[in-house]
């Protein structure tokens, strides 16, 4: 498969769509159905988690603005209208993490959730989806009454139900979705506010967050934006809050930076973006086997040797954006090398989606192919960025 032609690229974003719908859709509670095996058998209708509705909302989006199957469209308002009348919070206003069918799991109000509600009501508004330009507005005023620090330049990350306790805990992740949000809200609407925020974000998260910890991004902050060296110490495998440097992180705030300079282009950008992918690509790459690994100690030492399909999908947008910025051959040659490394090992070329998880040895972990939330939003993602470029 020839990654560098678009209509390899849009055949590749349709079979994954293929591998989901329509098994997604929950006719019964709405929403979308969130387990499955590799052959696509359903094993979870009950979550419905707010980053995975979001996420299944985006990539159906994406099949609009492609131009995939029909139903696409009909795929992604599902998920609009169960964002409005379920995730969110009817007393208190804002989004609940976690469903089980209809009734609330999880109350807790994060900024990651609500940068992914942000980022689907984004593309959606772009895919003139119906109902996705009121839900864009309602989140972004949420996230400007409740998540927003102005005094730091950044998104705090989680308050309870009812807004009146906020976590002292402050992290890199929600706000670098929140950007990835921010840009696409300003390329669905034209609204400069959004890029404004976006443009601050990339400053404080890829400048000022990355000197205070020594050239990279490390995950979890103070209250006041210190790096927190020892929050969930060892704990590689958390979803939202992982342990160490994350190369895929250093590699997908890249990738933000070049795409912030698509609209304000400032030589700071592409000097960030080239540090942290060097140092991402450069500690995290495992040139035995290929692949990125994807956890560093403090020191920058491999402390989780495995490879996850996201950090593949966020090296390969890094790359190429950066290719194509630079022109540049090192970049071009590591964007077909990890496409082919992604078609080797994580493409289901039977089925359709990609794995979630391989070892060392790029052998895949048994269990489900796609679980709450991954709704392989990441490749599709990288697809579009890549037919962006090409274009």
């Amino acid at each position: 498969m020839d990654f560098t032609q678009k209509q390899t690229l849009v055949s590749h974003i349709h079979d994954i769509l293929r591998f989901y719908y329509p098994a997604c859709i929950d006719a019964e509670n709405g929403g979308y159905r969130s387990g499955f095996l590799d052959d696509g058998t359903i094993t979870d209708s009950r979550t419905k988690h707010l980053v995975g509705t979001s996420r299944f909302v985006y990539i159906f989006s994406i099949g609009v603005l492609t131009n995939g199957p029909d139903w696409c469209r009909n795929a992604a308002e599902h998920g609009i209208r169960f964002l409005n009348e379920h995730h969110q919070d009817p007393q208190h206003g804002g989004f609940f993490f976690e469903l089980d069918g209809l009734h609330v799991k999880d109350d807790t109000k994060m900024a990651y959730g609500h940068a992914f509600v942000l980022l689907a009501a984004s593309i959606a508004h772009q895919a003139s989806v119906p109902g996705a330009k009121q839900l864009l507005e309602t989140v972004y005023k949420t996230t400007e009454q409740y998540f927003w620090d102005e005094e730091h330049g950044l998104y705090r990350d989680e308050w309870d139900a009812s807004w009146s306790t906020l976590s002292s805990y402050r992290g890199q992740n929600a706000n670098m979705h929140m950007c990835e949000a921010m840009l696409t809200a300003f390329e669905a609407t034209g609204e400069a506010k959004y890029l404004d925020r976006a443009y601050r974000l990339a400053e404080n998260v890829a400048v000022g967050l990355r000197n205070k910890a020594g050239g990279m991004i490390w995950e979890h902050y103070t209250p006041d934006w210190q790096p927190d060296w020892d929050y969930n110490k060892g704990n590689t495998k958390d979803e939202f809050r992982p342990y160490g440097f994350i190369p895929g992180h250093q590699l997908e705030w890249s990738k933000l930076l070049l795409w912030l300079d698509r609209h304000r282009s400032e030589a700071w950008m592409l000097e960030a973006a080239e540090d942290l992918y060097r140092n991402g690509w450069g500690y995290g790459y495992d040139a035995e086997r290929g692949g990125v690994y994807y956890a560093l100690s403090p020191k920058h030492e491999v402390i989780d040797s495995d490879k996850n399909y996201w950090v593949i999908s966020e090296a390969i947008s890094a790359a190429a954006l950066l290719s194509a910025k630079t022109g540049h051959d090192p970049y071009g040659d590591h964007y077909r090398e990890l496409f082919d490394y992604a078609s080797n090992y994580f493409v289901d070329h039977t089925h359709g989606g990609w794995y979630t998880l391989l070892n060392v040895q790029n052998e895949r972990y048994e269990g489900e192919k796609s679980v709450a939330p991954k709704a392989d939003y990441h490749p599709v993602a990288a697809c579009y960025q890549l037919l962006i470029v090409l274009s």
